[in-house]
């Protein structure tokens, strides 16, 4: 089923570490503190105005300098104070994303220094062939498709040879439509949804069919490490 795919394109945040790790409430902490300091307001209001920005503009990143005119770096100076030590490896993934054959990306709405703090941490630090971030993409995030385009051209895809794998259904939206393989990632699987063949050790189903070339994953480790076998998904 994944016989064609030379192109694996894997989303970072809550994607390549579980939501758990604290990360991500770190970067929404000072995003909203960097809200509050430029607007003047407080919590609430950060909360507001981050929703206000997402809504009209994609990432509150792309809002703030199209609304604000501020500078893209110094918005994103606050991946520097965040603290990566939280983020561990997961020994089944690395070994899986080693293992996949062909090129292997990420594409992130986050920068690419983010990437670059995140990865080695994760043990993944030598296992992709490029990062694609919101500079990249010259701030038009996903879900947009100008962002997908910049990418398989920047990389000189084939859509219908790659997989793309992300957290959040609407990103997958636009990938599906180009012909990639698409595995939304994460959540946790819905009652009745567990077959014999598709469970780990404890009795827990890790992934489903939802349509052609279509999957929710809720291990991704188990998933990509069942790619990488000679036993495959069954």
């Amino acid at each position: 089923m994944f016989a064609d795919v030379d192109t694996w394109v894997l989303d970072l945040d809550d994607t390549l570490y579980a939501p758990g790790s604290g990360l991500a409430e770190q970067m929404q902490s000072r995003i909203r503190g960097y809200l509050s300091e430029h607007f003047g307001t407080d919590e609430a209001g950060a909360r507001r105005i981050q929703a206000e920005l997402i809504a009209a503009h994609g990432t509150t990143l792309r809002g703030l300098m199209t609304t604000e005119g501020l500078d893209a770096h110094e918005v994103l100076a606050f991946e520097q104070r965040l603290d990566y030590s939280v983020l561990r490896p997961d020994a089944l993934l690395v070994e899986a994303i080693a293992a996949l054959p062909g090129r292997k990306f990420v594409f992130t709405n986050g920068s690419a220094y983010h990437a670059e703090q995140a990865l080695p941490r994760l043990g993944l630090g030598q296992h992709f062939d490029g990062v694609f971030d919101i500079l990249a993409g010259q701030l038009i995030p996903k879900p947009y498709p100008e962002s997908y385009r910049r990418f398989v051209e920047q990389f000189s895809i084939d859509p219908t040879r790659a997989a793309f794998f992300d957290d959040l259904a609407v990103n997958l939206t636009v990938p599906e439509e180009l012909g990639m393989a698409t595995i939304h990632v994460g959540g946790e699987a819905a009652p009745g949804t567990a077959e014999p063949d598709r469970d780990d050790e404890a009795g827990q189903s890790w992934y489903e069919v939802i349509g052609p070339r279509r999957w929710r994953v809720w291990n991704l480790p188990a998933f990509l490490h069942a790619l990488t076998t000679a036993e495959g998904l069954r």
